[in-house]
């Protein structure tokens, strides 16, 4: 059987191509009138979850994140179009 990944997480986060989890911080669409500006300037800021917390997520959702942590460089991008005839007319050529 397949393993589902949590619906209640997925409308609260966002995954970006790199990996990167994407949040809003709790407490900050309303009742803002009795929090103080500092309060609400440092929940504006970082819109990105530490890799400790992504790290939850990932058994949440059933899938690997990048992290923080680990450089751009370990991702493998995929091939544009253009890329992809390029090789598939050198396997061709090798054949």
């Amino acid at each position: 059987m397949k393993n589902k990944s949590h619906k209640g997480l997925l409308k609260r986060v966002r995954i970006t191509k790199t990996g990167l989890v994407r949040h809003r911080m709790a407490g900050h669409k309303h009742l803002r009138s009795g929090k103080g500006g500092k309060r609400l300037r440092q929940m504006r800021k970082d819109p990105f979850m530490a890799s400790p917390d992504a790290k939850r997520i990932e058994k949440l959702l059933f899938r690997r994140l990048r992290g923080r942590t680990q450089p751009r460089s370990a991702l493998k991008p995929s091939p544009s179009p253009a890329q992809s005839q390029a090789l598939k007319a050198q396997k061709k050529a090798a054949e």
